[in-house]
This record gives C-alpha cells, sequence and structure tokens, in this order.
C-alpha cells in the first residue's frame, strides 16, 4: 500500500485526484503501477486502477492478470470494479472505503456479485487513515 501512496501523491502533484494503484504478481513482485491521470491526459477512463491494469497487461503480454493483486488507494467505483473482473484479478486490495461511489462494498459490491464468472478475493480498510487522509488534504486544500 505504501508504493500505491506514492503513486497517488505523485498524482496529486500534477492536479488529479491523488489515487494510486499498484499490480503485484503471485509472489508478491511488483507487476505495474499508476496513478489517476484524468487531468494528465484528458482522459475520463485513466483512473489509477485502470491505467496500472493496463500497463500489466502489456508488461506480461497478456489481458489475463490471473493470479495478480491489484493494491489501490481508494475503493474502485463501478467503472473500476468492472475493469478489475474483467482483467481475472485474483485479489483486490484498497485503502480508504468511497461512501460516494464505491462498488466493492459501499454503494454496490460489483466484484463479488453471484452472476459474474469471476470475482475476486477482496480486502478493504487497509492503511485506510492513511489513505483517506492523502484525500482529506487534497479536497482540503482545494476548498480554500
Amino acid at each position: 500500500m505504501q508504493r500505491a501512496l506514492e503513486q497517488g501523491r505523485a498524482a496529486g502533484a500534477h492536479g488529479d485526484v491523488p489515487i494510486g494503484a499498484v499490480v503485484l504478481d503471485a509472489a508478491g513482485n511488483l507487476v505495474a503501477e499508476g496513478g489517476n491521470e484524468r487531468e494528465l491526459m484528458g482522459d475520463p477512463t485513466a483512473h489509477a486502477e485502470v491505467v496500472a491494469l493496463r500497463r500489466a497487461a502489456e508488461r506480461l503480454g497478456e489481458w489475463r492478470l490471473t493470479g495478480c493483486t491489484l493494491v489501490v488507494t481508494l475503493e474502485p467505483c463501478t467503472m473500476c470494479a468492472g475493469a478489475i473482473v474483467a482483467s481475472r484479478i485474483e485479489h483486490l486490495v484498497f485503502g480508504a472505503f468511497d461512501a460516494r461511489a464505491g462498488a466493492v462494498s459501499s454503494l454496490f459490491d460489483v466484484v463479488r456479485d453471484p452472476r459474474l464468472n469471476h470475482r475476486p478475493r477482496v480486502t478493504g480498510g487497509v492503511m485506510e487513515q492513511e489513505c483517506a487522509a492523502l484525500l482529506d488534504a487534497f479536497f482540503a486544500e482545494r476548498r480554500l
């Protein structure tokens, strides 16, 4: 999660919401990482999770990220939850819960819907306070 927080800080430094993500292989080795790039790239789909998943698929030469873990600082939204299911991520780990847009437990539970053909294991609330503090500081600065 520390590495994901670093990616979040980097995203915040260029004006994006400070959310970061990393993809680890089954042995725990870093495969790819990314932060929000919506503002940077002018792309509404450039959420940290999607950026990291794209980079992992490119590096591995395979869209199926079977056996991989995605670690992200904020509970994924509906779009990202769908991408996680589609990519066949084995384990999703997230930090802060997102009461407004979270699609893993807060508003919806897309990734564990029994009607889907793939359901990753989920661990939420990892370093929750640190992840939430990064977001809180970012938005507090913008409200001044």
